[in-house]
């Protein structure tokens, strides 16, 4: 049983905490982002992590200097920059501010390829980042997550209120004084912090499906705004923590695991919603 092993294993006490953590806060803003219809930038911020992560297994395989270095840092590093030429790009094409993802999301696997060539090919480091790893949870990882979910909740508390309006209805925002530019930044960068500290449960190919999975489901069931941010915790949390479980149990990889189950609970929630209709 996981929770035997628990008590005597500390990866897997660091992974259960990290999941937790995750799947707190990567469906809170993945509510935020379904809303103001940007569901893909979290596919695009991941690439573009990704790049980071090799850039930093390809330093560290080279130069001498930088062994022993977390690549969750240059991963974060690049994610944020990633955000904020997304916000960029987003100026520069006002009348088709979507493509400001795809160039990016190009970009970051153009440039992912580019190091792991240079890197010689994948290694067991990048198998984990790219699918997720129990094992690979460390304790500093945790106090990282911890960091970064204690700034979403702090962050969101603040800007709540401009948040939802900017959400629905972006022109009202911006005249009743809501600076919108700032506030967008803040967010996106958030974005861009959760997107790089999931990728040690679910990995960085997956991890977008925790923030819109969960969100999807709670869509169909809630009934308002609020609800559904409630609903889409609650069910991040069951994806995650079920997953970490059956992962270990069934031997299964635990990113795959929790994408999953989030779809299995988005198909019971579409079919509860049609079955409550009739």
């Amino acid at each position: 049983m996981m929770i035997e092993a628990m008590f005597h294993y500390e990866f897997l006490r660091n992974a259960f905490f990290a999941g937790v953590l995750i799947g707190f806060v990567a469906p809170l803003l993945g509510v935020f982002i379904v809303v103001r219809r940007l569901s893909l930038i979290a596919d695009a911020l991941s690439h573009v992590t990704l790049a980071g992560i090799a850039a930093s297994l390809l330093l560290e395989k080279k130069i001498g200097t930088f062994a022993g270095w977390n690549p969750l840092y240059m991963g974060m590093g690049f994610s944020v920059a990633g955000s904020l030429f997304i916000e960029k790009l987003r100026g520069v094409y006002k009348h088709y501010q979507e493509l400001a993802i795809p160039i990016i999301l190009s970009g970051g696997i153009g440039l992912s390829v580019i190091f792991i060539s240079l890197a010689d090919g994948f290694n067991t480091d990048l198998f984990s980042y790219l699918f997720g790893s129990v094992s690979a949870v460390s304790r500093q990882d945790v106090w990282v997550i911890f960091g970064i979910a204690c700034t979403v909740v702090v962050a969101l508390g603040l800007l709540y209120k401009e948040l939802f309006l900017l959400s629905f209805d972006e022109e009202y925002a911006v005249a009743s004084g809501i600076r919108a530019k700032a506030i967008h930044f803040v967010f996106i960068v958030l974005v861009a912090l959760v997107i790089a500290a999931s990728m040690r449960i679910v990995g960085i190919l997956l991890v977008s499906s925790l923030m819109t999975l969960p969100v999807a489901a709670s869509i169909r069931i809630g009934k308002g705004f609020k609800q559904a941010i409630v609903y889409s915790v609650l069910l991040g949390e069951l994806a995650v923590i079920a997953g970490l479980f059956m992962s270990y149990e069934l031997d299964l990889a635990p990113g795959g695991t929790i994408v999953m189950l989030s779809v299995f609970i988005l198909l019971i929630a579409i079919l509860w919603k049609k079955w409550r209709r009739r």
